[in-house]
């Protein structure tokens, strides 16, 4: 039935046998950079390229601190924390998401409320916020509580969704009016903008994930950035164990964690990042001609950039007519050595998480069974 459609993504993969998801290209320093660290013997958590790496963050994000992590999950984690965000607390965020976005929150002893998102940009939706905050939420004091739990929430976590801003300046509204902590999970979407500024930097706080199949990785790793100084020192201690700063004694005034980045990782992040435009450029190309050919298939949508953004296109989705026609389509692709999958389990129907608060989730159970995700791998 989708012969067609494997027969034009083999085109656009040729010579291969198996055609994945998305995995990494290393045609920059990498090697060169490992072999320096290695020279070094600065293997672990302090070196030159964790120092570097953070520079190239702040530099490329246009932010004035990054703090480089172990992994995305870590540095959502480490973030909820130097928010403030403590056990009992409520964090607003979304269903359609990687299950780490809520495994961070729950670390914390606080509960997720999953609430839509916009079918267009398949994100936090900003109108299901709003309804949610003027219907269920009241002020006290300077903080946002739940009229119905009585738990204050602390935080809201849109995550920018396969690379794909939301719209995350009102979000940023929405937060500022009822004194949340805005987190954006930025973990896909490393080089998408939304009105010309980078994602991970219209909250007080934003978080990278540089994974195995992200569009830069290294191997793992992550990374916060904040334009707050104090919140950045806090981030930077807290994930180094919270070691008091001494020549030989090991101090440690909270409990902390050990989220630093090693050098080793840092040495494939820099190189990595220094290829980053030139990814961007090759897998918008890829979009470009994926975008041309859904374009005259019938029943299957090429879900495209909403205007106001750039995306990175770290994996391109497509929207199925249901979920009959979404489970055939996997079938015959993967079958057919083309590596497809389905939007992850919406979080609040996994067993860990059936008991938080939604709104409904109506947008978010329509995508859930119509999104399939294609190979998007940078073809350099």
């Amino acid at each position: 039935m989708f012969e067609a459609v494997t027969s034009q993504i083999r085109s656009f993969f040729p010579n291969r046998d198996f055609i994945p998801l998305h995995e990494p290209k290393f045609i920059g320093r990498e090697k060169e950079y490992l072999a320096a660290t290695i020279d070094s013997t600065f293997v672990s958590s302090v070196g030159k390229f964790v120092d570097r790496f953070e520079e190239m963050m702040r530099d490329y994000t246009g932010t004035g601190h990054a703090v480089a992590t172990v992994n995305g999950t870590a540095a959502l984690h480490a973030a909820l924390v130097v928010a403030g965000v403590t056990a009992g607390d409520e964090v607003i965020t979304q269903p359609l998401t990687f299950v780490a976005t809520a495994n961070a929150i729950s670390y914390c002893g606080a509960q997720p409320v999953f609430l839509d998102v916009d079918c267009d940009t398949m994100g936090l939706s900003p109108d299901a916020l709003r309804a949610f905050l003027e219907e269920h939420t009241e002020q006290s004091g300077n903080s946002c509580r739940n009229k119905t739990t009585g738990r204050r929430i602390r935080a809201c976590v849109p995550m920018h969704t396969f690379g794909h801003p939301c719209r995350i300046e009102e979000i940023a509204d929405l937060c500022r009016t009822h004194n949340l902590f805005l987190i954006e999970d930025a973990a896909e979407s490393l080089g998408s903008t939304r009105v010309g500024k980078q994602t991970g930097t219209f909250g007080t706080l934003g978080v990278y994930s540089f994974n195995g199949n992200k569009t830069i990785t290294c191997g793992g790793g992550g990374a916060i950035v904040t334009n707050d100084k104090t919140l950045a020192a806090h981030a930077k201690h807290l994930t180094t164990t919270a070691k008091k700063p001494h020549p030989y004694l090991y101090e440690h005034d909270e409990v902390g964690f050990n989220y630093r980045m090693p050098n080793l990782n840092a040495a494939l992040a820099c190189a990595q990042l220094e290829n980053l435009d030139r990814f961007l450029a090759d897998k918008r190309e890829l979009a470009e001609l994926y975008r041309n050919f859904f374009s005259t298939q019938p029943a299957i949508d090429f879900v495209a950039e909403p205007e106001g953004t750039r995306a990175n296109h770290w994996l391109n989705t497509i929207l199925l007519t249901d979920r009959p026609t979404r489970d055939l389509f996997l079938a015959e692709t993967n079958e057919a050595g083309i590596q497809t999958r389905p939007a992850w389990t919406l979080l609040n129907r996994l067993k860990i998480y059936g008991h938080c608060r939604t709104d409904g989730l109506v947008n978010a159970t329509w995508l859930a069974e119509r999104i399939v995700n294609i190979p998007s791998s940078v073809r350099l």
